[in-house]
């Protein structure tokens, strides 16, 4: 357990890996999340597969090395060859491929250009779903929804918790006296399962003075937050936040805007709207990499509904001693 957390460093739920686009069939690549190593590929008929990197063999990485066949990756050192559920598929030199050798396969689902994995402390199945699709992307067919932009993308690795940084979005009083937004939006949470909604009215200061608006979040666990902003444009945020090791969280945002009022007009909003985002996590930084974790805060009543969001946090660890953080 990390000393400045008192839950347990890292969550269970879905959370993304990499960029559907970034693995094109035969493409391999190495990752690192939740402390393990990894390998994604794609398969020469496009199925897409996560395997625990090091062969059961002699230990080699499969993301160093190892290349797509067909529909197996096989190992840089003595060419064994697995298929995409993990099982071994062939050994070029051994009359008979052994019983047990297989890696173990990490769940996946594809969505909005976006690769997601379970990870579960303890192995289980996933216990909630996340949506197939994001209708301001596209389809789940992959269609892309020309009404609204492109993503544009920012990534951050930041050496804090997953609930530290979710919290963020019920602390109200921050975004007065931290962001110096001019008021301090109240906030409304509620829980469903393991989706966590919370709506917030908020106005955006414009030279032509304030127009109301409002944000609404839908946290489905710690790994997907889907945030709609609602004001002078419609504009979106998919933020994702996967752990890379009990230290440190990899987190990314894909913004894009409805064009309703034209393409040049939502390039204008976006950029701005994506640089006062970006402002306002990077003042979040030195906070979340510093400050402790306290299982019994002291709250007042301007605080937001922080209570509600710790009760539903509960939900994705696997606590060492079976215990449940207090609430």
């Amino acid at each position: 357990m990390n000393a400045r957390f008192f839950t347990p460093p890292i969550p269970n739920g879905w959370f993304q890996v990499a960029y559907s686009d970034e693995i094109k069939p035969g493409d391999v690549k190495s990752l690192k999340y939740f402390g393990d190593d990894l390998v994604i590929w794609r398969s020469e008929d496009g199925e897409l597969s996560v395997l625990d990197a090091f062969c059961p063999h002699l230990g080699a990485h499969l993301g160093h090395g190892g290349q797509v066949k067909g529909n197996s990756i096989e190992c840089p050192f003595h060419a064994w060859q697995f298929g995409t559920d993990g099982k071994c598929t062939a050994v070029p030199y051994a009359e008979h491929v052994p019983r047990k050798a297989r890696l173990p396969k990490w769940r996946t689902q594809e969505v909005a250009n976006m690769v997601m994995v379970w990870h579960h402390a303890e192995g289980e199945p996933p216990n909630f779903e996340i949506p197939d699709e994001i209708a301001e992307w596209g389809s789940k067919a992959g269609v892309r929804n020309e009404e609204w932009t492109e993503f544009t993308e920012r990534q951050w690795t930041i050496r804090t918790s997953n609930q530290e940084m979710a919290e963020n979005a019920v602390d109200t009083a921050h975004f007065h006296y931290l962001h110096g937004t001019t008021n301090m939006p109240k906030s409304e949470a509620s829980a469903e399962g393991a989706i966590l909604r919370v709506h917030s009215d908020a106005g955006m200061e414009t030279p032509r003075g304030t127009v109301e608006g409002s944000i609404e979040s839908l946290n489905y666990g710690f790994g997907l937050a889907i945030v709609r902003f609602k004001g002078i444009v419609e504009t979106l945020n998919v933020a994702t936040m996967t752990p890379i090791d009990a230290d440190h969280i990899h987190l990314r945002f894909n913004f894009c805007v409805k064009q309703t009022a034209g393409a040049e007009m939502a390039r204008g909003v976006g950029k701005a709207f994506v640089a006062e985002v970006t402002r306002q996590l990077e003042q979040d930084i030195p906070i979340w990499e510093n400050k402790v974790q306290y299982e019994k805060p002291l709250l007042c009543d301007g605080d937001g509904p922080i209570g509600i969001f710790r009760r539903w946090c509960t939900q994705f660890y696997c606590w060492p001693d079976k215990r449940q953080a207090a609430e």
